[in-house]
This record gives structure tokens, C-alpha cells and sequence, in this order.
């Protein structure tokens, strides 16, 4: 990339951890959108957006935590079974053209997710299911070491659909989700070696920015829905090209 490419590389990767952070996600597909439009190897990828899930996932969910939105009683199921598959999937060595066609489909969650989309808008009434709860995790934490991210994207309209919690609970729950899905998956990709971006140490110096600024507003303010919309726009257009190109 030529210098003007990665200035702006590093401007949209702020501003992916930003919004990302603001709904409690690490914004691992967003990474992966960005590096897979810049042309990044696949072998880079997938450890370098987890390493960079875990610094924003993180942020985000101290400041959900600080504004006593965490349930306990609703994040352990998911993890207790999404751990052990976040490491299995991680070991897996995955065709180029079926990633980018799984990720394609995820970064449109991410687009249907960042628009603002409800899925549930009443109070939530229903009681957990543990055994249903166990195998959505375990479902979810294998595609996530799978391809990369840390499965909040996919984990939070599910909540929503099955009316378990409200938003900022289903953003809590899942902030802490992404970032033990995420340290898994590393799990699973150095126990078969892997391979960083040269600029990780900016790149993770930058997401935190974005991360702190993102959580803040999300947690404690009004979300900056014009910008998500703008973002899901530019992931919609990444998501097209990885499916269908």
C-alpha cells in the first residue's frame, strides 16, 4: 500500500473500533473488512483481528459492566460451551475461497446488526434456556476461531430474537463473550503458529482509541446511528465483494 492507502486504512480502523465498541462488539468482521478491501493475506488476518477483538471487546465491556448491565446468570452458559470451540475452530486451516464467502455472510449480519435493526423491542420475558443457550455457544465459538472474530455478531440478535435480555445486557453480554471467543481462537491459531501485520502495535493502539471513545458513548449516551449506518454501508458493499467476486 502506498502512504495515502494506509493513512486511510488506519483512519477507518479507528473509526470500526469506534462504532463497533458503541453497540458492545470488538468489531473483528470490521477488521476483517478492511484488511480483506487493502488487499491483506488471509494467514494475517484472522490473528490479527482477534488480537484486536480482544483490546476493544474489552474496553467495551468495562464500561457496560461500570453501567450494571452485565448478567452472569446470562453470559456463562454461551461460554462455558463457545471456549473449548473457539479453540477447536482456530486449529482449522480453511480454503480461501469458502473464507471469504463465510465471511461475506457474516459482515452482513454485521451490516443488519450496525443499521440499527431490532429484532425485539419489548421487555425481555423469557427465561433462559440452558441446554438451547450451551449449544448456541458451542455453535457460535466454532465459526468464530473458524474465521476469526469473536461471534458477538452473530450472539446478540440471537438474545434479541429470543427475548432473553434487553440491549445494553445483550451488548454486556456480549463485549465479554467476543473477548473469551477471541482469546480461544488465538489459542487455537498459535498452537499451529501464525503470523501478525507488521503495524499490529499501531493498529492495537489506534482500536484502543476508538474502543474507549465507542464503549463511552455507547454505554453511557445516545449511539452515533447516522455513522453505524455509514459503516454498515461500507461493510454491505465488502460483503457483496467477498460472496459474489
Amino acid at each position: 500500500m502506498n502512504s495515502s492507502a494506509i493513512i486511510f486504512f488506519y483512519f477507518l480502523l479507528v473509526v470500526v473500533a469506534f462504532l463497533y465498541s458503541a453497540v458492545g462488539h470488538g468489531g473483528a468482521s470490521g477488521y476483517l473488512a478492511l484488511m480483506s478491501l487493502f488487499l491483506f493475506g488471509q494467514e494475517e488476518m484472522r490473528p490479527t483481528a482477534l488480537l484486536l477483538n480482544l483490546v476493544v471487546s474489552f474496553i467495551s465491556f468495562v464500561q457496560y459492566y461500570r453501567g450494571g448491565h452485565f448478567k452472569w446468570s446470562l453470559f456463562w452458559p454461551f461460554a462455558l460451551a463457545s471456549v473449548p470451540a473457539a479453540f477447536l475452530g482456530g486449529q482449522i486451516s480453511i480454503d480461501s475461497g469458502l473464507y471469504k464467502k463465510i465471511l461475506g455472510v457474516l459482515l452482513f449480519l454485521s451490516v443488519i446488526r450496525l443499521t440499527g435493526i431490532r429484532i425485539k423491542t419489548s421487555v425481555p420475558d423469557v427465561k433462559q434456556h440452558l441446554s438451547l443457550a450451551l449449544i448456541i455457544g458451542a455453535s457460535i465459538g466454532f465459526v468464530s476461531g473458524l474465521i476469526g472474530i469473536g461471534g458477538g455478531i452473530i450472539l446478540s440478535p440471537v438474545i434479541m430474537l429470543l427475548n432473553w435480555a434487553d440491549i445494553k445486557q445483550t451488548s454486556a453480554v456480549s463485549a465479554l463473550f467476543i473477548f473469551v471467543n477471541s482469546l480461544a481462537g488465538l489459542g487455537g491459531l498459535f498452537s499451529k503458529g501464525f503470523y501478525l501485520e507488521p503495524g499490529f502495535a499501531l493498529m492495537a493502539g489506534l482500536a484502543l482509541l476508538g474502543g474507549v471513545a465507542g464503549s463511552y458513548f455507547g454505554a453511557s449516551r445516545l449511539k452515533p446511528i447516522y455513522l453505524q449506518r455509514l459503516l454498515a454501508f461500507v461493510l454491505l458493499i465488502a460483503s457483496i465483494k467477498l460472496i459474489f467476486v
